[in-house]
């Protein structure tokens, strides 16, 4: 009986020391086995992709003009302010005469030089008006022409939407036009009643005030000179415009200029209010050289943008106005992309960190398009599949890895 509880304390010892050892490779076992790493994932999937270059501008009233003395004289106070609506006719400002300047033969003759060159204005922006409506019309025709090719299936509607936007452009420029001849027109008003206030200095008659009128309905941009005194010819006095004809003046770099195309659609943002749409009219053909905010020479170039709606909308913005705007440079509706946070440079190509069952594989990829979010994938991957955003130094070919949806 005492061997028997001997033997059977031995073998109890025994499985002991067998369940500890074993106990004791599990653990050695567990603690080189390397642990999985929690990442990121986000799909590879199927959709639009828009590339859109974003920059600052600038509101700017189109239509705009400066309103100068158009002799010596005294000028009473201007007692408008900025900002102040004005109709056509009404008074801007008054001038009482001084009897030297307005009488003296180099001030006449000057007097009539301003009428001879407004004269000249007249004829200049009757001429411009003509082409403008002559372009307005042919472009209405082309707009009639391609209209049935494209029903028949002939034409394609991108001539038909270059035509429309053709179209609209010269209506703004038949406007811009009419606006350049009513003030050509006032100008020679002006120059011409100017001309007329000089007497004979025998006849012993006194000029009355001359009185200044706006050539425009729109309103006070600014003023030059709001205090009374003696005013010279030419000196600038008052800032007149539509406010309804703002355009948006955004500069690009010009690298992302050279992508951007007229009548592309853009989008007005950061305001004061919401998102406007609107598109390219112009990328100007001149660059200029700005400093960068961290010292570095950049060449740039103006995009000129035309609001589309409504100007309910957008009655608030003022000239001078800081807003963002993005332009739409490339856009297609059927695209396999994926994050541009996955994507990382393998040598001189691109590559991601897919998930394949609870592994992490290298995935070399040939992009197209990119945009800040996403990136078009020509070769490498297919819809559906999860890649590793965000990817850290710790994952490599083959890392063991926890995934989590991304955002």
């Amino acid at each position: 009986m005492a061997n028997n509880k001997k033997k059977l304390s031995r073998w109890i010892k025994r499985a002991l020391f067998v369940l500890l050892a074993v106990a004791i490779v599990a653990a050695v076992i567990s603690a080189w086995r390397p642990k999985p790493l929690t990442v990121e994932v986000a799909p590879v999937t199927e959709g639009e992709l828009r590339v859109e270059v974003s920059e600052d501008g600038r509101t700017r009233v189109k239509d705009r003009y400066v309103v100068s003395a158009p002799l010596a004289g005294n000028l009473a106070r201007i007692e408008l302010e900025n900002g102040d609506a004005i109709g056509e006719g009404e008074v801007l400002a008054r001038i009482a005469p001084l009897p030297t300047p307005l009488l003296d033969a180099r001030t006449r003759e000057q007097a009539q030089a301003n009428f001879e060159a407004a004269t000249a204005s007249v004829k200049q922006a009757g001429a411009q008006s003509k082409r403008a409506k002559a372009a307005l019309k042919f472009a209405e025709g082309e707009v009639k022409r391609i209209e049935p090719l494209v029903k028949k299936g002939v034409g394609t509607q991108a001539e038909l939407d270059r035509a429309a936007l053709e179209v609209r452009t010269m209506k703004s420029d038949v406007e811009s036009a009419k606006f350049a001849t009513r003030v050509a027109e006032h100008q020679q008003r002006m120059a011409e009643s100017a001309l007329e206030r000089f007497e004979d200095p025998n006849s012993g008659t006194t000029p009355e005030q001359f009185v200044i009128q706006s050539p425009i309905t729109g309103k006070v941009l600014a003023i030059h000179r709001e205090s009374e005194g003696v005013a010279t010819p030419g000196a600038p006095l008052i800032e007149l415009g539509d406010p309804r004809a703002l355009e948006i003046v955004v500069d690009v770099l010009t690298r992302d200029a050279v992508r951007i195309e007229t009548g592309a659609p853009a989008m007005v943002e950061r305001w004061g209010g919401e998102p406007l749409p609107a598109k390219v009219v112009l990328v100007e053909p001149s660059a200029f050289t700005r400093m960068s905010s961290l010292g570095v020479e950049e060449q740039r170039v103006n995009v000129i943008l035309e609001l589309e709606a409504p100007y309910e909308e957008w009655s608030k913005l003022g000239e001078g106005y800081r807003i963002e705007a993005r332009m739409t440079v490339w856009r297609n509706e059927n695209v396999l992309k994926v994050p541009t946070a996955a994507l990382f440079r393998a040598g001189d190509s691109w590559a991601v960190f897919c998930v394949e069952g609870e592994f992490a594989k290298t995935c070399p990829v040939k992009l197209g398009e990119r945009s800040r979010r996403e990136a078009q994938v020509l070769e490498g991957l297919q819809a559906g599949q999860r890649v590793i955003v965000h990817p850290s130094d710790a994952v490599e070919d083959g890392t063991l890895v926890v995934a989590e949806a991304h955002g």
